[in-house]
């Protein structure tokens, strides 16, 4: 089971420390990176959770991190916690964005829905990942007739159209249900259009 983790990125080692310690006690896990450029460097950004970002840092600021990070197609969610007002980040998608003066019960509220945001889409990541290897591991004349069934096409339809006997259709047909956990055409082609086979 993969846990979420909050990244605090600030030059601030007290605002840091801070949020930190608070958020720890709230029982979350964090990292803390004193530097975008740490960040980048260091960070799994395929593991769950939020960054809580502030906007102005030496180097490289937080809404140029943020520039970074949607070229690198990160789904993280992100909290801007700033001194400044700087709510273009919003407009550039980040998740929320607080004044370091505000009160820890509303960052904690942020983080609670950022992090949940996130694991829902990693979970979500995660079994079409799975559903996706069962489909790879199928046959190339399985995929056909799973291709044919979703469609609501007959057994004898589908012999024909792929040169086997409706018999074999049939067997084939038996064979996806059981490797695809599956009981019927219309499981199978939900099946398909979750992996992005099938068009919706």
């Amino acid at each position: 089971m993969t846990t979420p983790l909050v990244r605090i990125v600030d030059d601030d080692a007290d605002a840091r420390s801070s949020s930190s310690f608070f958020l720890s006690m709230m029982g979350l896990e964090i990292k803390e990176y004193e530097s975008a450029q740490r960040f980048l460097d260091e960070d799994d950004m395929n593991r769950p959770g939020c960054i809580i970002l502030d906007v102005r840092m030496p180097d490289m600021t937080g809404m140029e991190l943020q520039v970074k990070l949607n070229q690198k197609n990160c789904r993280l969610p992100i909290i801007f916690l700033s001194g400044h007002g700087e709510l273009d980040a919003l407009k550039r998608g980040a998740s929320d964005f607080l004044q370091k003066s505000a009160k820890p019960e509303r960052l904690l509220a942020a983080v609670k829905k950022a992090v949940t945001a996130s694991m829902e889409e990693f979970e979500s990541d995660s079994e079409i990942e799975t559903l996706r290897k069962i489909y790879d591991s199928l046959t190339p004349r399985e995929k056909e007739v799973a291709l044919g069934v979703s469609k609501g096409e007959l057994n004898k339809v589908i012999g024909y159209n792929l040169g086997i006997s409706e018999r074999t259709v049939k067997m084939h047909r038996a064979n996806l249900c059981t490797k695809l956990n599956v009981t019927n055409a219309v499981e199978m082609a939900a099946f398909l259009r979750k992996i992005g086979v099938l068009d919706a």
